[in-house]
């Protein structure tokens, strides 16, 4: 949408032209309303909009001055409408000069009106796109041919002249760096990197008072640009100072964070080359100013970066804590590694190895215990983060994730291990329950704590080990007493008893009745049936 700003002193008229008109639908959008000339100029210079409808006859400030100061002084850019009552061809020879788009008499005819504004929105979009293609291409070449070639005394002195630079000016190259874009998604379209250099040179301009042009160039996922000394001039001269303020008013329009890199003051624009190669070794100390978002390069030699791996006692504590679900004890770990990160002055490379490493460790455990490291639904962004622009507490935020989610899974792993084993277990009992088998055999069987055994099975079952085998070995006497004429004490050596009286003994507390009750039940049953 295109910003419109309405000028009338009518406060009827400016309403009825926002009811009378379908504004969205022509590619518009009414986004302030001034009933003078004198606030009109203010919001025009506040808002920068692509068209201005003003009358003429106002108070304090009329609508052909208006139009004069904004054009003239160079406020801003808009297309303007004059709206009129008065049939004047002075005024309408005074408009085309000042560049108006169109005069139209009132009252409005809305068929009109809306035919101009759909004309108007065509030709604003492509001129846009116009604008944008050959600012692009322009400051494209620039920017590289100062970085990278050795431009001769013609192309400087054009560029110094376009960029309004005065001899004795210093300069700096500034990246302007969106972080975190993947959190503003949320299932729409996220800040693009074309929009964002919009928001940039709009902000710009803002900070600037709108006087100094700006040259925005795309490196990569980044914008680079230009910024004189003097316009550091509202800010105590301090290149910090600016950087603070610029930062500010971004953070208004992205919902995203936002880093700056300044390179360190040149002389002249023939050397900003050395400024934007010390912008790029600003860029290496992003984790170290995380907090703030700002590196300035002050020309003097940085401090070295780390590129060690951390210490292995942190990989272990980091496994283990993960392997126990220490959830406090593994917060606190990751936050020791990226305070180490921080404090001790790691490059992103260096990050990048260590997060690889612990990623490594973590998938390694996964492996061992016949699990698959891409159920892990965080385990995705973690391996591509360094393709994106995240600040440091991001990353410790996705890696947390990371490892939380390891964590479950994990123990996931480690109840269908224990689930499999008891199984097998049970199996075993069943298939060997005649013979003489204790919970201690079984547990030495299968390298098991005899204790956490028991404990796994009455969990699992129900019933603890001993209730478990000696109502298996009752059930089986019963279906032998049953089916066959076998003695009671071979009944019981054939189901684990060496010791009839023992065996009688279980039977009737687990069934309340003897062996022989049971089978004589049996029999007088059949009787009672016939």
């Amino acid at each position: 949408m295109f910003k419109v700003i309405l000028v009338d002193d009518e406060m009827f008229t400016r309403k009825g032209l926002m009811k009378l008109i379908d504004w969205e639908a022509c590619g518009f959008q009414v986004v302030e309303e001034a009933d003078n000339g004198e606030d009109a100029l203010e919001v025009i210079r506040r808002i920068q909009p692509e068209l201005v409808v003003t009358d003429i006859r106002m108070p304090v400030l009329d609508g052909l001055e208006l139009i004069r100061r904004v054009t003239e002084g160079r406020v801003a850019n808009p297309v303007f409408i004059i709206l009129s009552g008065y049939d004047d061809f002075n005024y309408a020879q005074r408009a085309v000069r000042y560049g108006v788009h169109d005069f139209i008499l009132k009252p409005i005819d809305e068929l009109h009106f809306t035919e101009t504004l759909q004309g108007l929105s065509y030709k604003l979009t492509r001129d846009r796109a116009d604008n944008s293609l050959k600012n692009n291409l322009l400051t494209g070449a620039m920017i590289e041919t100062l970085i990278l070639d050795n431009p001769d005394d013609a192309f400087l002195a054009e560029w110094e002249e376009r960029l309004m630079l005065k001899q004795e000016n210093g300069l700096y190259y500034m990246f302007a760096e969106m972080n975190d874009v993947h959190l503003s998604c949320k299932g729409e379209t996220s800040l693009s990197l074309s929009k964002f250099k919009e928001i940039l040179q709009r902000n710009l301009q803002r900070v600037t008072g709108g006087e100094q042009p700006f040259y925005l160039h795309e490196h990569r996922n980044r914008i680079g640009f230009i910024v004189p000394d003097s316009t550091l001039q509202p800010f105590q001269g301090e290149i910090m100072t600016f950087a603070e303020s610029l930062l500010q008013q971004l953070k208004s329009e992205c919902d995203c964070r936002i880093f700056l890199y300044a390179g360190s003051k040149v002389g002249c624009l023939a050397d900003i080359r050395d400024s934007y190669r010390s912008a790029k070794e600003a860029l290496q100390y992003k984790y170290v100013h995380d907090d703030m978002g700002i590196v300035i390069h002050d020309g003097r030699p940085m401090q070295a970066l780390q590129y060690i791996s951390l210490d292995d006692k942190l990989y272990s504590q980091l496994a283990e804590q993960i392997e126990e679900m220490a959830s406090e004890k593994l917060k606190n770990t990751i936050g020791q590694i990226f305070a180490t990160f921080r404090d001790k002055r790691y490059a992103p490379e260096a990050v990048k190895m260590n997060i690889h490493q612990c990623v490594t460790i973590i998938v390694k455990i996964i492996h061992e215990m016949d699990g698959n490291e891409h159920e892990i639904s965080t385990l995705g962004m973690l391996l591509d983060w360094h393709d994106l622009n995240l600040s440091l507490s991001e990353l410790r935020s996705i890696f947390t994730s990371f490892a939380e989610e390891s964590g479950r899974y994990i123990a996931d792993l480690r109840k269908k291990q224990q689930s499999g084993d008891i199984q097998k277990i049970r199996s075993h009992i069943e298939a060997h329950y005649q013979e003489m088998i204790s919970l201690k055999s079984i547990a030495a069987l299968f390298y098991i704590n005899p204790v956490y055994l028991g404990q796994l099975f009455k969990k699992t079952y129900g019933l603890y080990f001993n209730d478990f085998l000696q109502q298996l070995r009752i059930n089986e006497a019963k279906r032998l007493l049953r089916q066959t004429d076998l003695w009671i004490y071979e009944v019981a050596e054939r189901v684990g008893y060496n010791n009839r009286d023992y065996f009688v003994t279980k039977f009737e507390r687990l069934e309340g009745t003897t062996p022989s009750e049971y089978r004589n039940g049996l029999t007088k049953s059949e009787r009672t049936d016939t």
